[in-house]
């Protein structure tokens, strides 16, 4: 009986090479036969699946987004139970700071994922996020959580606080990339803002960045 393929698996498995090689080379560097040979597999698959190096791109970028979504989890996972706003807003924000080196690969390939679609009208033509505003949201609900608690400053604005902080994490992740300043005063950073926003600390909302 032939063996059953599992096309996810596949995909996942593609994707994964389209990291690796990216990382170490940058991804206006990578093409479709250099990932080929990272997984292992004839550049005819990487074709079969993904047609284009965009979709490629593309696909390896959800890939990435979705390896993130789970980092923020693990790290809330280990403050314990029933996290705050705050705290879950600061796990958020920490972890997109390149510490290590997946989460140096995620920052560098994000950003070079940004300015390519600059100048390639087929990257534009697709954005790597069907919902681009989603973290932004995420996080605006939470300071909203805990303006509704009492536990941050009534008078701000959610969304513009939300997206400041998003902004600053990102800058603050390409100066610690650049080697301009250390992870931990980029999340020192980050913290004082927090705590700008977060006026009521939370059990457990301090992590090491």
């Amino acid at each position: 009986m032939p063996k059953r393929v599992d096309h996810e698996e596949r995909r996942a498995l593609i994707a994964e090479a389209l990291v690796r090689v990216a990382g170490r080379r940058g991804l206006h560097a990578v093409g479709m036969r250099d990932v080929a040979a990272e997984a292992g597999v004839s550049l005819r698959l990487v074709q079969y699946y993904f047609g284009t190096k965009e979709k490629l791109l593309l696909y390896g970028l959800r890939h990435l987004t979705d390896r993130f979504s789970a980092r923020v989890g693990e790290r809330l996972r280990a403050q314990g139970l029933g996290p705050g706003p705050r705290a879950t807003a600061e796990a958020l924000l920490l972890t997109s700071l390149p510490t290590d080196p997946e989460s140096r690969t995620f920052h560098l390939l994000y950003t070079s994922y940004a300015v390519l679609s600059v100048t390639d009208e087929a990257l534009a033509a697709q954005p790597f996020t069907d919902r681009p505003d989603a973290a932004e949201d995420v996080l605006a609900g939470l300071i909203r959580q805990a303006q509704d608690a009492g536990a941050a400053d009534p008078g701000a604005d959610a969304r513009t606080e939300a997206v400041g902080l998003l902004a600053m994490a990102a800058g603050m992740g390409t100066s610690v990339l650049v080697g301009q300043r250390t992870a931990e005063s980029a999340a020192s950073v980050l913290r004082h803002h927090l705590d700008r926003v977060f006026t009521a600390p939370e059990d457990g909302a301090r992590e090491a960045g």
